[in-house]
């Protein structure tokens, strides 16, 4: 049996490069060859034990890549092609897909559990930190990347642009409005582009990392707020004329990220919340006005599917969208256990890797 190399789930504290075999694939399933692939926050959360996946676990949930191989069931594709699929991989039939929550396919939804619904790559099933990866429900979830774009150019679509626009989109984002984004992580980047493409005139970002602050003013952001210097609040209460903004996205998962996009909101403004919090949150009396704010609070898990792709890529095309500027560093996978460790320790200014076998 043919093998390949994979970074896979040891236990708390360390994932390693391993060699497994290659994957065969089912009726509807796709076996991608891996080309370039990268490390998501979320991996990190997995490599520290603080998100329990099995031991073995092949992790990652961002490809790109080429067609290898078409499950018997599988129509519209050709081997050699290139394609991405997004993080999430909806079937496309499910209760939550024909409700148009795409994002909430998972097995839980039966259950009555829909966290992390439609995540599968390097969740429940073996991810894409390898050479070669299973994409089920095919039909559903790959989508062709246009002639032209590199890797880098659509390595964010999978995960961190459909995210961070998403905050924007789930916001309900129009265009004259202002927009906070607290923390100016890769998520929080893409957040900005996704509010100033959508049609935010006023975009404030706040965090405490220079490259970052100035990251965000490339993307769109009109202010930035240093928040180790001033109290952001205040800030971003001054910025506005003391009105608040109409959206404020909570991009790192923190009580107090939380409770300050709250804080920031105008009467009637939307809260939208990116983070994964690890423990419980508090609604304060004073910033929930009592609850008669008329303030909506949304959450978002990554849209996926082939649709959500393709649309993202076509802003990429179209010249409206460059997030490959997201990329500072680049590893082969035979030193990816060195990116882990650059990443997690978010050393050397470091925002995304490219990942390539």
């Amino acid at each position: 049996m043919p093998k390949m190399r994979a970074a896979i789930f040891v236990e708390p504290g360390r994932i390693a490069l391993d060699e497994k075999p290659v994957p065969d694939i089912g009726p509807t399933d796709a076996l991608i060859k891996i080309t370039t692939t990268t490390i998501c926050g979320t991996d990190i959360h997995i490599l520290k034990g603080e998100y329990p996946v099995k031991r073995g676990l092949t992790i990652g949930h961002e490809p790109v890549g080429t067609i290898e191989k078409l499950g018997s069931a599988v129509t519209g594709y050709r081997e050699g092609q290139r394609v991405i699929a997004g993080a999430i991989t909806p079937s496309g039939h499910s209760y939550a897909c024909l409700c148009g929550c795409l994002s909430q396919d998972g097995p839980g939804e039966k259950y009555g559990f829909k966290a992390m619904g439609g995540w599968r790559l390097g969740n429940t099933i073996n991810g894409v930190q390898a050479e070669y990866a299973v994409i089920p429900d095919a039909m559903a979830n790959l989508s062709p990347i246009p002639d032209g774009l590199a890797d880098e150019q659509v390595l964010m679509c999978p995960d961190i642009m459909s995210t961070g626009f998403s905050g924007a989109e789930r916001g309900g984002v129009k265009i004259g409005d202002s927009v906070v984004v607290f923390a100016l992580g890769p998520i929080g980047l893409c957040a900005v582009a996704g509010a100033k493409l959508i049609g935010a005139t006023t975009i404030i970002g706040v965090d405490k990392v220079p490259a970052r602050m100035e990251k965000a003013k490339t993307l769109g952001a009109d202010h930035v707020v240093d928040f180790s210097r001033v109290d952001p609040v205040e800030e971003v209460m001054r910025l506005t004329d003391g009105r608040g903004v109409d959206v404020a996205i909570e991009a790192l998962g923190t009580q107090a990220t939380f409770e300050s996009a709250l804080r920031c909101l105008r009467p009637g403004g939307v809260l939208s919340s990116l983070g994964v919090y690890s423990s419980d949150l508090k609604i304060p009396l004073s910033a929930f006005a009592a609850g008669l704010g008329d303030n909506t609070i949304v959450t978002t898990l990554c849209p996926g599917g082939k649709e959500r792709m393709r649309r993202l890529m076509s802003a990429v095309a179209s010249g409206r969208a460059d997030l490959s500027k997201l990329v500072t560093h680049r590893f082969k996978l035979d030193d990816i256990e060195a990116a882990y460790d650059l990443f997690a320790h978010q050393r050397d200014g470091v925002l995304k890797v490219a990942i390539t076998p």
